[in-house]
């Protein structure tokens, strides 16, 4: 798959119906791919580098999260439209999923906050900022630090350049687990779809898997 002219930050497949894949580069855009016919079949641009982006549970919508801070929301049934844009980082958004209920976002940036918002699509109000959650941090390697969704919901995982991987229980909304080992920033974690275990990827090149409680 060649169309961006610049670094691709991030991509993502959709998780049911069509298959598509979303990718966002340095170039400003974000692209969607239908990898039926293994091309990309629209271009979505913005005038900054997108860092991070993922569809909705129905991959209806694109999440792009960009280097101006901001979250844009590609509608893919209205292509030509103008993006819907969230609003509240006050630095460059490196990371994004949707909850696999579809309900919610949960984003990480150079703020040093990791956001959750509401994105049902009928959501009422003007601020779809729910929670504002801390613990963990970016540093001047300005590396692109993810987050992650557990398979039901019940935590979320922050990558994090203090070297550990932060774990909130979204039940209690506070921080559960920071878990620590590597010895450089980490950057990419992943729950398993079934078990109660977290793998981490780290700048140290090492990956590491860990066992949290049921």
């Amino acid at each position: 798959l060649n169309a961006h002219p610049a670094i691709v930050n991030s991509m993502q497949p959709s998780r049911r119906g069509v298959p598509y894949l979303v990718s966002g580069g340095d170039d400003g855009t974000t692209k969607l791919w239908d990898l039926r016919v293994r091309r990309c079949v629209h271009t979505f641009e913005h005038q900054y580098q997108i860092l991070a982006v993922s569809f909705d549970d129905p991959s209806e919508r694109i999440f792009s999260g960009s280097l101006d801070n901001t979250v844009l929301i590609y509608d893919m049934r209205m292509r030509d439209k103008d993006p819907e844009v969230l609003e509240g980082h006050t630095d460059s958004i490196t990371g994004l999923d949707v909850s696999k209920d579809g309900n919610f976002l949960a984003t990480n940036a150079m703020d040093n906050t990791v956001r959750i918002w509401d994105v049902r699509p009928f959501a009422g109000g003007n601020n779809r900022c729910l929670r504002v959650l801390r613990g963990a941090t970016h540093n001047f390697e300005k590396n692109l630090l993810r987050v992650r969704w557990s398979q039901k919901d019940a935590m979320l995982a922050a990558g994090s350049a203090d070297q550990n991987v932060n774990i909130w229980d979204m039940r209690q909304l506070q921080l559960a687990y920071r878990l620590p080992g590597h010895t450089g920033s980490v950057n990419e974690i992943c729950f398993h779809p079934k078990e109660p275990i977290i793998a981490s990827m780290s700048s140290d090149r090492l990956v590491f898997m860990g066992e949290l409680a049921d």
